[in-house]
């Protein structure tokens, strides 16, 4: 039997989907598809780079068309999904699976397929991107930095003016009205989306912002894959504006207006029309613990880069790229469990800036 070796990114001519091709294509030549609903949209993008990367008709909605996954080594998903139909079919036919959404709940589902995915030889790649992915990293080194660890926090500032995709914008929208579980003390709490305010340091030039409680699936995984009994992500805007409205819509409740349909996709719209800021973002992860000896730690870790979306593109290429060339065990993983910042720092080479300060202080 031919052995597999085509790469297929579904979501391949969207906004991030489109740049994992093109970093891909310059590895494997002949080998990556840009799959998607429309023909005629991945084959637009397929004569733009003169037929390099391959047009593919794939709706992940309906059934697979039998064989369609035969020369397939690899999938990466850029797209929201429904149902793990899709994932169970790639596990199934023995087919890699790298998944760039951050839905914590759906990231669950396909957690819960690990013996489907180890049985038939597939290994599966969750937490690829910036957050998740990237912040995922920070904790571990965080945690690798402190020898016990008892909090871990995560604040994300993402830039306005950066260049979002519809997707992603739809998914913040209907996320600042949820609530979700996190882990406190070693027990699941509920928490709601956008309360909860603190104020972290994102580095000199940045300077304070106060972040708010948001869903990012980060926090619903490391519970799991960290040792550290608190664990929490917190998010807000480049904008202090923008963010401050925000927090005063969920607090009068008018983020409620966002279940009405027009309103969700009036906001969307004007999210996406809305550049006032940079594209700039920062990530600050601070870890709490203490060391051998019982003194008290601290660890605080800034990164900052630009273009959001190049980043996750670049990271799942990165990831993709690990998986494709290397022997992994059937399963199901995070990024934390596969990898580190290391790799993906060498990989991104200065695209990102990363300051690291740990400090232990006596213990009163």
């Amino acid at each position: 039997m031919q052995e597999k070796e085509d790469i297929v990114v579904v979501g391949g001519y969207g906004h991030v989907g489109r740049t994992i091709c093109e970093i891909l294509e310059k590895k494997y030549s002949g080998k990556v598809f840009a799959a998607g609903r429309s023909l005629e949209k991945a084959e637009r993008f397929s004569q733009s780079t003169h037929g390099r990367i391959k047009p593919l008709q794939l709706d992940i909605n309906k059934p697979i068309p039998p064989h369609l996954l035969d020369q397939v080594k690899l999938i990466i998903m850029c797209l929201d999904q429904t149902n793990t139909d899709f994932v169970k079919a790639c596990f199934l036919s023995g087919t890699y699976y790298v998944d760039v959404s951050a839905s914590g709940p759906f990231l669950s589902q396909i957690e819960a397929l690990y013996e489907e995915a180890a049985r038939h030889g597939s290994s599966a790649v969750l937490s690829v991107g910036l957050a998740p992915g990237i912040t995922n990293l920070m904790a571990l080194e965080a945690e690798r930095l402190i020898e016990q660890t008892e909090e871990i926090e995560i604040a994300i500032m993402l830039g306005l003016g950066d260049s979002h995709g519809k997707a992603a914008i739809e998914w913040t929208v209907n996320s600042l009205g949820e609530k979700f579980e996190v882990k406190q003390k070693n027990r699941q709490v509920e928490v709601e989306s956008f309360t909860d305010r603190k104020s972290y340091h994102f580095g000199d030039d940045l300077g304070n912002r106060h972040a708010y409680r948001f869903p990012f699936s980060d926090q619903q995984t490391l519970a799991r894959t960290l040792k550290a009994s608190s664990i929490s992500t917190r998010f807000c805007l480049d904008s202090v504006f923008v963010t401050k409205m925000l927090a005063i819509a969920k607090k009068t409740g008018a983020v409620r207006l966002l279940k009405t349909s027009w309103v969700n996709r009036w906001m969307v719209s004007a999210m996406e029309r809305l550049h006032i800021g940079s594209d700039q973002f920062a990530i600050k992860v601070e870890a709490r613990g203490r060391n051998r000896e019982g003194k008290p730690m601290h660890a605080d870790l800034i990164l900052q880069g630009k273009n959001q979306s190049i980043i996750t593109a670049k990271v799942t290429a990165a990831v993709s790229k690990l998986l494709y060339d290397s022997s992994f065990p059937g399963g199901v993983y995070h990024i934390e469990q596969i990898t580190d910042l290391a790799y993906i720092q060498k990989e991104l080479g200065s695209t990102l800036s990363l300051k690291i300060q740990v400090k232990e202080h006596n213990a009163d």
